[in-house]
């Protein structure tokens, strides 16, 4: 049985981790309302980017569309961009999105397609580095960037665009986790190249436009590339915190079932070697 100052050690050192989770996911909290916001803010843009690209996409067909717009016109090799995080500690937030990832290689695998990876966070490279570290053509390093920004998209967005520039992938999908609640971050796909569109669009609305429809488009899509990564990182960046909070906070609560029990166990073991010790004491005045 451990000594009382082994118990002690180990309630002090309990302590000790729970003075730090509680820290962190008060900072967690602080950080959350204010990336939530960002988020928030930057859904309604990226939708209407969505849909007045697919409104200009309805009037260009065939061979003139861009690029960009009709793709290469295979489907033979995939890009995966996988958005997660720099750091740990924020319960299955990396891991649900590496998951979707790795039910996304499998799948297109087993049909006969290439797939070819573009990790943006350090999280999601080290989880999928274990199995699939052939496929992983390119990184982002997001720990130079203290808070999320456009510049951090925009490097992501010029990456994807090189890379489609030099004919390396057919398909493009984004990976990333969309922020619901503290308790819910949802995994989601997205693809960006060539662009999927939303069903609606501008309610039978109908528009002139100058210039026209291939201009505007070749202006328009690499810029909805670039704001789709953003909304991306910004869902992230509070999926993570949303995450982190919620973890700590179950490790806090853990922290303190512990020292509870250790706290019963150091007492128990106390009163018995009192307990033991007085007996000893009585048997030795006794046999006087």
């Amino acid at each position: 049985m451990p000594s009382l100052k082994e118990f002690r050690n180990r309630i002090a050192s309990v302590k000790s981790t729970q003075k730090i989770t509680k820290a962190m996911q008060m900072v967690a909290a602080s950080k959350l309302k204010r990336s939530q916001a960002s988020a928030e803010a930057a859904r309604p843009y990226a939708d209407r980017m969505a849909r007045v690209i697919a409104n200009l996409a309805a009037a260009v067909k065939g061979d003139s569309a861009p690029m960009l717009l009709r793709g290469t016109g295979h489907d033979q090799v995939h890009l995966l961009v996988v958005a997660t995080s720099e750091r740990g500690l924020c319960g299955g937030f990396n891991t649900q999105i590496v998951r979707l990832v790795r039910e996304k290689i499998t799948e297109l695998q087993g049909a006969g397609k290439t797939v070819k990876l573009l990790c943006v966070g350090k999280k999601g490279r080290d989880q999928l580095r274990r199995l699939y570290s052939p496929l992983i053509v390119d990184y982002v390093d997001l720990s130079a960037f203290r808070t999320m920004s456009g510049e951090a998209a925009h490097i992501v967005s010029a990456k994807v665009l090189e890379l489609f520039a030099a004919g390396e992938f057919d398909v493009a999908t984004l990976f990333f986790s969309r922020f619901r609640s503290v308790i819910l971050q949802v995994p989601t796909a997205l693809q960006i190249v060539p662009p999927v569109f939303p069903e609606k669009t501008a309610e039978g609305a109908v528009y002139d436009y100058e210039p026209d429809e291939n201009d505007i488009l070749d202006e328009l899509l690499p810029r909805n590339i670039s704001v789709q990564v953003f909304r991306a990182l910004l869902e992230n960046a509070a999926s993570e915190q949303g995450a982190r909070m919620s973890a700590m906070d179950n490790a806090t609560r853990n922290a303190g079932d512990m020292i509870r029990k250790q706290t019963i166990k150091y007492n128990r073991t106390r009163q018995a070697m009192i307990t033991k010790e007085l007996i000893e004491i009585i048997s030795g005045a006794e046999a006087l």
